[in-house]
């Protein structure tokens, strides 16, 4: 009987460890989103950093690294701004326009496409020395976005990428239905707009209703247990009441929670203590 009951216990305080362990990794990871020209010194202690690379040297980038475990550039692997410096180059290669954001769909099958993202991945990965990368617009290939016939050059890319940067952190943002054949090239996964829900025609910040916000937080409980990946839950206010009420709704998740605002241009107040 004792015997029996060391061998309980022992069991118990493994899976207790082994829960903990968990928590601790949805829980612990700090992480900054903010595409704005910002002060690298007001940037300290996060676990993610994501930025604009145009806005920062290379002497800047260290900087934020020195203070910082991972430091990632934003890119879209799905859509492309009419002001990014090489849109002019693949505007003819491109699928549509996004008019929310007003950016146009990348054919990411395209050769002349896949040559310029690489010369932008070169220019944030050797010459500025960025961590990683933040991928953008990867929902663009599910079957919720405008190119899910482009899903396998997508995952080809990707494969691509990890062979030419085997030590490259990347972030996938979104995309959590085609999770399945992209976890093997990412480190961590951000998903947008759990518990909140902008409207772009309003220009209103929101909750999102209580159906939709259950539906969407069970998708990404499922993801975070099959793939054992970090997942960042990104959630956009533009008060301190809708951020606690945010807080709130995503208190028992135990998912990490960067909240800031729509255009992500700033640091929001609320990290200035």
């Amino acid at each position: 009987m004792i015997i029996i009951t060391m061998r309980l216990t022992k069991l118990t305080l493994i899976l207790m460890l082994f829960f903990n362990g968990l928590m601790a990794q949805n829980t612990s990871v700090k992480s900054l989103f903010c595409y704005g020209d910002i002060v690298p010194a007001q940037v300290t202690g996060f676990d993610y950093v994501v930025l604009e690379s145009a806005w920062f040297t290379s002497e800047e980038v260290l900087f934020f690294k020195n203070e910082n475990k991972n430091v990632l550039a934003y890119i879209s692997l799905g859509e492309v701004s009419e002001t990014a410096a090489f849109y002019a180059t693949i505007s003819s290669e491109t699928l549509g326009k996004n008019t929310i954001w007003d950016s146009h769909v990348l054919d990411i099958e395209a050769v002349k496409t896949q040559e310029v993202l690489l010369q932008e991945i070169e220019k944030i990965v050797v010459n500025k020395r960025f961590d990683g990368l933040f991928i953008d617009n990867i929902d663009n290939y599910t079957i919720y976005g405008p190119t899910p016939q482009k899903k396998e050059a997508l995952i080809s890319f990707l494969k691509a990428l990890k062979t030419l940067y085997p030590e490259l952190k990347v972030m996938q943002n979104a995309g959590l239905e085609i999770l399945e054949e992209t976890y093997h090239f990412i480190d961590a996964v951000a998903v947008e707009s759990i518990a909140s829900d902008y409207d772009f025609d309003k220009n209103n910040y929101r909750l999102r209703d209580k159906k939709t916000f259950k539906s969407r937080l069970n998708l990404v409980k499922s993801s975070a247990k099959t793939y054992q990946l970090p997942i960042i839950a990104i959630e956009y206010a533009n008060s301190k009441v809708l951020k606690t009420k945010i807080e709130k709704r995503l208190k028992t998740s135990k998912l990490s929670l960067f909240i800031g605002q729509i255009d992500l241009q700033k640091i929001p107040n609320w990290y200035f203590k």
